[in-house]
């Protein structure tokens, strides 16, 4: 069963980015059966240790261990300063040159200008090819504004919505696509170049 690991890079407990990254990984379950899905959330991980890349602190060592065992990975940001977030790039610093070898990875950025829409392919994708992905499937930006909250359950808006599901679709295919990797990667010995203490995990019906 290919595992699915989300990655969020938003500092606020309440980010529309983890809204998009939890819609897309609902449609996998539903909509693809076979995949094991699991969330990251970056801003729980101990700041301390995070920005000192303690790597064999338990908390970080457990979150490198989840992008190493992952077959695919969504990476999603809110873009500010016209880039991904400082939260994410510290991260990702912990991760080995090859840390994203053979991995299937769909970038997903939230942002409140389309100003920022190239945000993906200008500023995340060359950080994640550096990090040997084998695969960045096209991406997405959503707007701020179409991520509905309130009182029920967030939701997009339907043109939003259906935008996303079709990368997701994308990003499905060409993970069912890769070939089986040998063994995962070690992320906790090589040198850093240059993504929790609750990974929340769920098998797809």
């Amino acid at each position: 069963m290919p595992k699915l690991l989300a990655l969020t890079g938003s500092p606020s407990a309440h980010s529309r980015t983890a809204v998009v990254a939890d819609h897309a990984l609902r449609h996998l379950t539903h909509a693809h059966v076979g995949f094991e899905t699991a969330t990251l959330a970056v801003r729980e991980l101990p700041a301390a240790d995070l920005l000192a890349a303690r790597r064999g602190e338990p908390e970080i060592r457990r979150a490198l261990e989840a992008v190493a065992e992952a077959d695919g990975l969504i990476i999603a940001t809110p873009v500010y300063k016209a880039s991904y977030t400082g939260l994410l790039k510290a991260f990702l610093d912990l991760l080995p040159q090859d840390g994203l070898a053979g991995k299937t990875v769909l970038p997903l950025a939230t942002g409140g200008s389309l100003a920022h829409v190239l945000t993906i392919d200008y500023a995340l994708r060359p950080v994640l090819a550096a990090l040997g992905a084998r695969h960045v499937t096209a991406g997405r930006f959503v707007l701020d504004s179409t991520v509905e909250r309130g009182s029920g359950p967030d939701r997009l808006r339907p043109e939003a919505e259906l935008d996303l599901l079709q990368a997701v679709d994308e990003f499905a295919d060409a993970l069912r696509a890769a070939p089986v990797p040998t063994a995962a990667p070690s992320l906790l010995t090589a040198p850093a170049t240059a993504t929790a203490p609750a990974i929340v995990t769920a098998a797809a019906p």
